[in-house]
């Protein structure tokens, strides 16, 4: 292994144990940088850190017990573990911050600003830091006035860097060092080093990563392509590339679909594939399914990685996308030779993507239905080996676990190493579906090759047909320019296929893998593809065209547009192309229909507000206010109701679930408050209360629930288990009448 090999592992093995969140450094940017972690100080390192920080409670915070830094602590570790030279430090001594470090929201009457800056020997400022309360979640709103914006600290942060356009940045709250990148009109990624976890063995490496990037060396280094800066920078064009290699890797994952539904086909003697290939609306539809098929595994891989998928065995074991590669893996080391021959992966993920249409799981909310055209079955119901949606499933294609593995290989490997795709964003994806677009799926009339650059397919025997010496006319049409070489020489002088394979062996795309035989279903690009190939506009292009575009609408709409004004507003890319422009434009229309939101205090809150999201306007169930560590219980105390309820519960359940009453939404073991309710209508405000035997025990107690609840707005109605058990529609007819009421 070479050193810049070593380099590079070490580099992604801390980077790796932080899981950074968004893109901030790459481990190749590093190595190009050559800035190194040195292994050999980091005992020593840890020693000094040691030194700074203390083992304590955290007020307000009685099961936290670790180690904490703050007041003259954290000074003593920027300018001595650091070593950032004192006089570089604006806010420290008699240094002060410039007027153009201060933001101030007009809107909010709040003041940004940082608790530290660093400048340069220029005089440019390389760094700004924050310091916010001890214990202070860095991801949940500040505590505060209800004046003020009600965001998160690493919200404010990152608005603050960006007006200030000083893009990096440090955020510290006592028990996590967190370093922010967030250049303007681009999307920001942060690390977070744990003060607790760097005074561990196990944490010296991230010690070392802290103080290699942060350090004085890196920070304030002579040689600018060694500034931290200026590898964040290089760390976002690396990233850059990895968009343009995954897009095109997709690519190779599109083609390996469609030989796996053609070895399918072939294997059953399924008509489906070829029916849909005799018309040029059918050859679109199969094109439509393999795009789709695709988009919802990066949809589900980037879902799972930023943990929005269900985290427990059931789902990691039989669902889960990442789950089955490593299986796949594993089974590929296994059995290199007979994973085309081995079945099973493919209806695994069927059973997937019919899970997130569908939802389902052992209670309401462990996986809701997302419904929608991307993950619908009936779209292209060829993916299950139906001819219409009319049918049922019967015979699922049979696509072998070989195909499956090199398809999600494809998706998930990068050079050897694992892609995050949690470090992903919108412009990103975009580009990896705008890698794959632009195709038409075609057969093959006769013995047909793929040429580079393009990967146009041509056909052989229309090639061998045509006079000798117009033959690289049609290559030149296809892009592959054999020029006046002995290529060129061997093509006028073919006498059988054979012989022009020969002479464009060296052009020929690997992703035809050889000669298509006649009848072969293939990929082609389509006439704009070829001209233009594929772009996605990135955003720090996009976020300062349409914020200019945007300036004279809202000048418009007035000094503070209301929500109702952003909302009316339409917006029309007579030349969308890729859509980059509208996703922008949306992310800012968004930004301000927040902001309005705010001002007239309408921002709808979230099912179970934290403390300090009451508000006067809320509904009863929305502005109690309970500990987060009391909500977290609540909330899981009501799952384990789900999955254990009583017979009558489970009886009114099913007649309530899918909105089957009347069209009204029922949430069942409903956390309000320090509350689990039974059922609950969010829409008409109404509690359903099933009594049995344990309530008429605890009436007294009851009552007085039910008195608390009433007096924030909510109404009550209780049914008898009996009724429940032995009439049920007149329980629901109860029912029905309450709600009318």
């Amino acid at each position: 292994m070479s050193q810049d090999d070593r380099s590079t592992y070490f580099h992604k093995e801390w980077i790796g144990m932080l899981q950074p969140v968004g893109l901030v450094v790459e481990a190749t940017a590093l190595v190009q940088a050559q800035i190194n972690l040195d292994r050999g100080t980091l005992v020593d390192l840890q020693q000094q850190f040691k030194d700074l920080v203390t083992e304590e409670k955290l007020p307000g915070k009685p099961n936290y017990q670790g180690f904490r830094m703050e007041g003259d602590r954290f000074q003593d570790l920027l300018t001595q573990f650091l070593h950032w030279p004192t006089q570089t430090i604006a806010g420290l001594g008699n240094n002060p911050l410039p007027d153009h470090c201060t933001l101030y929201l007009k809107d909010y009457e709040e003041i940004l600003e940082p608790t530290y800056g660093v400048k340069d020997k220029a005089g440019e400022w390389v760094i700004l830091v924050k310091v916010v309360p001890l214990g202070w979640d860095l991801d949940q709103d500040e505590p505060g006035s209800e004046h003020k914006w009600q965001a998160t600290p690493q919200q404010k942060f990152e608005r603050l860097l960006r007006e200030a356009q000083q893009p990096v940045g440090l955020l510290f709250n006592g028990t996590h060092l967190r370093l922010v990148y967030a250049p303007r009109g681009e999307a920001s990624g942060y690390l977070t080093f744990p003060v607790q976890a760097m005074t561990e063995v196990a944490g010296r490496l991230i010690l070392g990563a802290l103080e290699m990037l942060l350090g004085r060396n890196c920070l304030l280094s002579s040689r600018p392509e060694q500034r931290l800066t200026k590898v964040l920078e290089a760390s976002r064009k690396a990233q850059a590339l990895v968009s343009e290699q995954l897009a095109s890797q997709v690519l190779d994952a599109l083609w390996e679909l469609l030989r796996g539904f053609e070895s399918a086909a072939k294997m059953v003697q399924s008509p489906i594939l070829e029916k849909l290939s005799q018309t040029k609306d059918g050859c679109r539809h199969i094109y439509g399914g393999l795009i789709t098929t695709l988009m919802r595994l990066v949809f589900l891989l980037y879902a799972e990685e930023r943990d929005v998928m269900p985290d427990e065995e059931v789902y990691n074991r039989y669902y889960s996308v990442l789950g089955l590669y490593d299986r796949l893996v594993e089974d590929q080391g296994t059995y290199p030779d007979t994973m085309d021959q081995r079945y099973g992966a493919w209806a695994g993920l069927l059973s997937l993507f019919r899970l997130v249409y569908e939802g389902g799981g052992p209670y309401e909310d462990y996986l809701p239905a997302r419904h929608g055209q991307l993950f619908d079955p009936d779209t292209y119901p060829f993916l299950e080996g139906r001819w219409s949606n009319e049918e049922p499933v019967n015979h699922l294609p049979q696509i072998s676990d070989g195909v499956v593995f090199r398809m999600l290989d494809k998706l998930l490997m990068l050079k050897g190493d694992r892609l995050s795709y949690r470090a992903l964003g919108v412009e990103e994806i975009g580009s990896v579906y705008e890698g794959i677009m632009g195709f038409e799926v075609e057969v093959a009339t006769g013995p047909s090759l793929a040429v580079r650059p393009k990967d146009v397919v041509v056909n052989l025997e229309e090639l061998l047909a045509t006079k000798p010496a117009d033959r690289s006319k049609p290559l030149k049409e296809a892009g592959c320019d054999l020029g006046t070489g002995q290529a060129a020489q061997e093509l006028k002088s073919a006498k059988t296929i054979a012989d022009l394979q020969a002479a464009l062996e060296k052009r020929a795309s690997h992703r035809t893998l050889g000669v298509l035989p006649t009848g072969s279903l293939y990929l082609q690009p389509g006439e704009e593809r070829r001209r233009s190939g594929s772009h996605y506009t990135p955003q720090k292009l996009t976020a300062p065209i349409v914020e200019t575009t945007l300036q004279p609408i809202f000048h418009q709409l007035g000094e503070h547009p209301t929500a109702e004004q952003i909302l009316e507003l339409k917006v029309c890319d007579l030349a969308m192309g890729s859509g980059a422009f509208l996703v922008e434009t949306c992310r800012q229309l968004a930004d301000a229909l927040v902001k309005a939101w705010e001002r007239e205090k309408t921002l709808t809150p979230s099912p179970f507000p934290r403390t300090g999201e009451g508000d006067k306007n809320k509904r009863g169930e929305e502005r109690w206010e309970v500990p987060e560590v009391v909500r977290q219980k609540m909330v899981e105390v009501a799952r384990q109701f789900r999955k254990e309820p009583t017979p009558s519960e489970a009886i009114l359940w099913q007649a309530l679930r899918g909105k089957k009453l009347d069209g009204h939404k029922f949430r069942r073991q409903q956390p309000i408050g320090s509350f689990i309710v039974d059922f609950f209508c969010p829409a008409e405000r109404l509690i359903v209360e099933i009594d049995g035997g344990i309530h008429e025990t605890q009436r007294d107690l009851d009552q007085q629930r039910q008195e608390l609840l009433e007096s924030l707005g909510l109404r009550f109605i209780r049914l008898s288990s009996t009724l429940v058990d032995t009439n049920l529609p007149l329980a629901l007819q109860t029912l029905q009448t309450a709600l009318l009421s």
